[in-house]
């Protein structure tokens, strides 16, 4: 005859798997707000270093903003996530030669083999101009395709609008590892 099991010890075991269960689940949501976010990337404007629709994971954790980041940062124009280049830092003087394309950070020419092609779209902000104190100034890769600091509706982006550095591509599997 099975020997059975009193009806008190099936309880605890029912309870201790939903204990493991919830537990889980608190940490993997504390991991995915605070350590890391999974992000779709929307449009074209980073051309060709980033595809409409590829899966991203950002990292928000004790992060500092670096000239040359893929940073997701918020617009309050249209609340948004935009994704963008950090092109300079605070103090630094940004300048763009429209005619030939090239785009200059403290009077030297940026090496830029990641862009789609030169830099023809004006937007409506003036050239040279210093990023301010807690600014970044950022800018697409596909630059002629880019809502970015050339045009004053996003202009110089404050530190903390920043959520994070894009560092890492979940999908397309084609893709599939570190943004750069």
């Amino acid at each position: 005859m099975p020997k059975r099991t009193p009806a008190g010890a099936l309880y605890r075991e029912f309870f201790s798997w939903v204990e493991t269960i919830v537990l889980s689940l608190v940490a993997v949501s504390l991991v995915f707000t605070f350590v890391v976010r999974i992000i779709r990337v929307d449009g074209d404007s980073m051309l060709p270093t980033l595809q409409n629709n590829n899966v991203l994971l950002i990292s928000p954790f004790l992060y500092e903003v670096e000239q040359g980041d893929i940073v997701v940062l918020n617009s309050h124009e249209d609340e948004k996530l935009y994704i963008k280049r950090v092109i300079a830092t605070e103090g630094q003087v940004v300048n763009i030669d429209f005619d030939s394309g090239t785009v200059f950070v403290d009077g030297v020419p940026l090496d830029e083999p990641y862009i789609n092609e030169a830099t023809a779209l004006r937007g409506d902000e003036t050239f040279p101009q210093e990023v301010q104190p807690g600014h970044y100034f950022v800018m697409g890769d596909n630059r002629n395709h880019s809502e970015d600091s050339r045009f004053s509706s996003l202009g110089q982006v404050a530190k903390q609008d920043i959520v994070g550095e894009a560092y890492f591509r979940l999908l397309p599997f084609g893709g599939f590892g570190k943004v750069g």
